[in-house]
């Protein structure tokens, strides 16, 4: 039985509701992403699974930097690491911040991204200073799309240096896509765009590829990093 409905059957009000139910196993979290859906609830909800359209995406070209951030980036001593505190970050994108008091990363979210990761399909960046986690960001990545799902700063720039390091890898042909999944405008103002939820699964299916054969989909995100 097919785990979700058409994605052309999602809402419109609340914009791109689509189904209300089922589990966070990694085979039905990985298929979610396959369609461009993912989860997003509440504590004390069922699970809703959500398509918007027009759908938040950065293109990793199109990551603008300011010219204080350029500035910055010239006296920075910050080191960035990949998938070495996965769970660190998702705890700290958990925590409250401001003009968020409330967290959508509950403990069974938080559960099974940490299986996924521990499966290879989820990843972290990590912005350290020194031995110092001071921001960073996880999502999931299938083919050369990355699905990102939250990000935090402990100090000003370092969420922004974590997505500028997974743009990079777009500039060196790594990636085609990175889903933002909702706008803002934070995310606005670093080159995010919008689609047609029509444009972005023609851009799943061509980033993806083959889902079936997620091994070679799902090279370590620290190793391509780094080479």
């Amino acid at each position: 039985m097919d785990p979700f409905p058409p994605t052309n059957s999602a809402l419109s009000d609340p914009n791109g509701l689509l189904a209300v139910g089922g589990d966070l196993t990694p085979s039905r979290l990985l298929e979610a992403y396959r369609r461009g859906i993912f989860p997003w609830y509440e504590a004390g909800e069922p699970i809703l699974w959500w398509t918007p359209s027009p759908r938040a995406v950065l293109f990793p070209d199109d990551f603008h930097e300011s010219r204080s951030f350029k500035k910055f980036l010239k006296t920075c001593c910050w080191t960035v690491e990949f998938d070495r505190q996965f769970e660190h970050v998702v705890e700290a994108c958990a925590q409250p911040a401001k003009g968020r008091l409330d967290t959508w990363i509950s403990d069974e979210m938080k559960r099974a991204y940490t299986e996924l990761h521990r499966l290879g399909y989820a990843h972290s960046v990590e912005v350290m200073d020194q031995d110092q986690l001071v921001g960073g960001l996880y999502g999931v990545k299938l083919g050369s799309v990355f699905f990102g799902e939250s990000m935090f700063s402990r100090s000003p720039n370092a969420s922004k240096l974590a997505l500028r390091t997974l743009c990079n890898l777009g500039s060196a042909g790594r990636l085609t896509l990175i889903d933002c999944q909702m706008p803002n405008e934070h995310l606005q103002s670093l080159g995010m765009t919008m689609m047609t939820r029509e444009a972005f699964e023609d851009v799943l299916r061509r980033g993806i590829g083959d889902f079936a054969d997620a091994s070679s989909m799902n090279a370590d995100l620290g190793g391509i990093l780094s080479s």
